[in-house]
């Protein structure tokens, strides 16, 4: 490596930590979108969008536990999850999407675009986690 370039930490630690970067980036992406929206669109789109985001991550978060359940109970490892708080949260995952549609539905129709936008908030941070593992890799193999 010359002076100036980036130095990164080795390639499987920084691999390991893209679930948590992707969850970070979700964050970071949200006030920036909201205030975007709110700027073009007014106040119930970004309303809409800010509550599409929530459950975007709410959803993403769950949907880490589920697998992690899914994946500790396969291996047999020492951490159990109940079967049926497992399929709890899956589901509730889907209620509560459903809920909030009919919500916005019912209350505020112009902010029901924003809340269908809000919702691919998990596609805008693996994208950004995708790019930023193309710089990683692109830099290492120098």
């Amino acid at each position: 490596m010359t002076a100036g370039e980036p130095v990164f930490q080795d390639g499987e630690a920084f691999y390991s930590e893209a679930l948590h970067r992707i969850s970070r980036n979700m964050l970071i992406v949200v006030p920036l979108l909201a205030c975007a929206a709110w700027w073009k669109f007014g106040w119930r789109v970004a309303i809409g969008l800010a509550a599409g985001c929530s459950i975007a991550y709410l959803n993403f978060h769950w949907l880490k536990r589920v697998v992690t359940a899914l994946a500790d109970r396969a291996t047999q490892t020492q951490r159990k999850q109940s079967s049926a708080g497992v399929v709890l949260r899956f589901l509730l995952r889907y209620l509560l999407m459903a809920f909030a549609a009919y919500v916005m539905i019912k209350r505020w129709p112009g902010s029901l675009n924003g809340l269908l936008a809000g919702l691919f908030l998990p596609v805008a941070a693996v994208l950004w986690e995708a790019a930023h593992e193309l710089v990683f890799s692109a830099t290492r193999e120098r």
